[in-house]
This record gives structure tokens, C-alpha cells and sequence, in this order.
């Protein structure tokens, strides 16, 4: 059985989103469903259509979210050792052509948000980065071309 690590804030978002789904989604498209079909013919019935659909996007997203939940290893960051980046800790990087200095949360796919500071391990500079220690460079091969930073720290 495939472990998917995941941040427990992130097993958190992914519940709710599947609390949501069952709870009000779900219910909604099936009254949708209900409406669509009292319009008659179904044949040429664009509301039924699109509910159907919706019910086929929910569903699956249903089954999706329960898959991961199920199989989910949730990973503490406050316990993980600090001398390399591994999944669920900060890494703080300085661009060594600008000096400028940024961090992300190595995190899974379903949890990166760029805006909160979280990338995926998966993403370029996530897989450039897992293993690395304090002081070593990393390379990533950006839309704009080569960029280079240094791992200044691991939180």
C-alpha cells in the first residue's frame, strides 16, 4: 500500500474538503439532478448535462480525497532532524546572484501554495533540494534560465 506524506495541516484541509463534498456538495447536485429531470425530455436537457457531470467531477474527487486520507502518513516538521532537507521542513535559500533570501515548507502536491510559502517535494526545486544540507548549492533550470541558490538554514 502506497504512504502519501502529508503535513497534518494539510490531512486537516483535505478532510474538510471531503466533509464538504458529502455534506453540502453532494446533496446540492443531487437536488440539481432532481430539477434538471423534472424539465422532461433529458435528451436535449443542458441542466441535466451539466449536473450529471458535476456529479461525475464529485465523485471521483470523493473517491480521490478518500484514497488519500486513507493512505496517509501524517509527518510531524517539529520532530524531523534539522541537518537536511526532508519532506515537512523549512528551507531557507539565498539566490546567490541577488542575494536575495526565501523559504519554503517542503510539503506534498496537494498541499503546495507558493503564496504560503509551501512548495511540493515533487516540484523541480522540491526534488533539487530533498537530501541537501546547510551550505550546499542548488541548481534548478527556471522558465527564465539557470538559477542557483545556496541553503542557508533549515528550520
Amino acid at each position: 500500500m502506497e504512504r502519501i506524506p502529508i503535513t497534518k495541516s494539510g490531512y486537516e484541509t483535505l478532510k474538510k474538503e471531503l466533509v464538504k463534498l458529502k455534506t453540502v456538495e453532494r446533496p446540492q447536485n443531487i437536488r440539481a439532478i432532481e430539477e434538471a429531470r423534472a424539465h422532461g425530455d433529458l435528451s436535449e436537457n443542458a441542466e441535466f448535462d451539466a449536473a450529471k457531470d458535476r456529479q461525475a467531477f464529485i465523485e471521483g474527487r470523493i473517491g480521490e480525497l478518500e484514497y488519500k486520507l486513507g493512505n496517509a502518513e501524517v509527518i510531524n516538521p517539529d520532530g524531523l532532524p534539522k541537518d537536511r532537507a526532508v519532506f515537512g521542513c523549512t528551507v531557507v535559500l539565498e539566490n546567490v546572484d541577488t542575494g536575495e533570501e526565501v523559504q519554503y515548507q517542503l510539503v506534498g502536491p496537494d498541499e503546495s501554495d507558493i503564496g504560503q510559502e509551501r512548495i511540493s517535494v515533487s516540484s523541480p526545486l522540491g526534488q533539487a533540494m530533498l537530501g541537501k544540507e546547510p551550505g550546499a548549492e542548488v541548481m534548478l533550470q527556471a522558465p527564465g534560465g539557470k538559477r542557483c541558490y545556496e541553503i542557508i538554514d533549515i528550520i
